[in-house]
């Protein structure tokens, strides 16, 4: 995965945030703060779906592959 940015503040006075991220807290506590980086989810996706592929790269006829899959069913039953 890529690297994920991330900063935490902790005891931090409420009233030095903006009033949009209060979120109801009274002047005079103090809070913790995170911010975090939002990560592209579309290439997250395509990260792990190049991984799993990658992964699995092991060439399997048709036959071998109904066999797996019958295999898989008859255990179930």
């Amino acid at each position: 995965m890529g690297e994920h940015k991330r900063i935490v503040i902790e005891d931090y006075p409420v009233e030095n945030l903006p009033e949009e991220l209060r979120g109801g807290i009274e002047t005079g506590h103090r809070v913790t703060v995170t911010v975090e980086e939002n990560e592209d989810r579309w290439s997250d996706l395509f990260r792990r779906i190049d991984a799993y592929q990658s992964a699995n790269t092991r060439n399997v006829t048709s036959e071998e592959a109904v066999a797996r899959v019958r295999a898989l069913r008859d255990e179930w039953d």
